[in-house]
C-alpha cells in the first residue's frame, strides 16, 4: 500500500470512528478534550489562538473558544482561500458565513487578519493522529503550507481517542505538531 493510498484509509477510519460515537460520548469527549487543553503551558501563555469551526463530526472546541474569551484571549479562525492558503481572522459580531466545504468560516471583509507570525497558539483539525503527534488531515494541505509560517505559535493537534493510529501516513510535506490533545490526555514527541 503507497503512503497516499493509506492516508485515505486513515482519513476514511478517522472519519467513521469519530461519527460514531454516541451524542453523549461525544459530548464528555469535548468536554474532557477542552479541560485537558487547559493543562498545557503553551495554552494557559497564549494570547492569540487560531482554533477552528468543528465540522463532520470533529472534536468541538466550543467550550474552550467561551473559556478563552472570558479569559480575554483573542481568536482567530481560519479562511481557505484559492490556491489551497489559509488565512487567520478574527470575526467581527456579523462575521460570519458559510464558506468553503459548508464550514462556519468568518467573512474576511467583516474581519481582522492576523499574520501567521502574530499567533501564539494554533489548535489543529485532524482525521488520524500518532502518538508521536503526527496527523493525517483532510487531505488538501491547508495546515500544512501554513503552519510553518506560524513561527511563534506552539501547534497542538485536536482529535478524539479513536481518531488515534499507531502510525500516521505521512510524507515529507505533513507538518508533525507540538502535542496532540484528546479526551484522555496530552501526547507530546518532544
Amino acid at each position: 500500500m503507497t503512503v497516499s493510498e493509506e492516508k485515505q484509509a486513515q482519513r476514511k477510519a478517522g472519519r467513521a470512528a469519530r461519527k460514531a460515537l454516541s451524542p453523549e460520548v461525544r459530548a464528555a469527549a469535548n468536554a474532557a478534550l477542552c479541560a485537558n487543553l487547559w493543562q498545557l503551558d503553551a495554552v494557559q501563555k497564549a494570547r492569540t489562538i487560531l482554533l477552528y469551526a468543528a465540522f463532520g463530526a470533529e472534536a468541538d472546541l466550543t467550550a474552550f473558544a467561551e473559556e478563552a474569551l472570558r479569559r480575554g484571549k483573542v481568536l482567530a479562525y481560519p479562511v481557505c482561500g484559492e490556491g489551497y492558503s489559509l488565512t487567520a481572522a478574527v470575526p467581527g459580531p456579523d462575521g460570519w458565513e458559510t464558506g468553503l466545504y459548508g464550514i462556519r468560516t468568518p467573512v474576511p471583509e467583516r474581519s481582522e487578519l492576523l499574520e501567521p507570525e502574530a499567533l501564539d497558539l494554533v489548535l489543529v483539525p485532524c482525521t488520524a493522529f500518532d502518538a508521536d503527534c503526527r496527523r493525517v488531515g483532510m487531505g488538501k494541505g491547508y495546515y500544512d503550507r501554513y503552519l510553518p509560517r506560524c513561527k511563534n505559535a506552539a501547534k497542538i493537534g485536536i482529535a478524539f481517542e479513536v481518531q488515534r493510529v499507531d502510525r500516521a501516513a505521512v510524507d515529507e510535506h505533513d507538518q508533525r505538531l507540538d502535542a496532540y490533545a484528546t479526551e484522555r490526555g496530552i501526547y507530546t514527541w518532544k
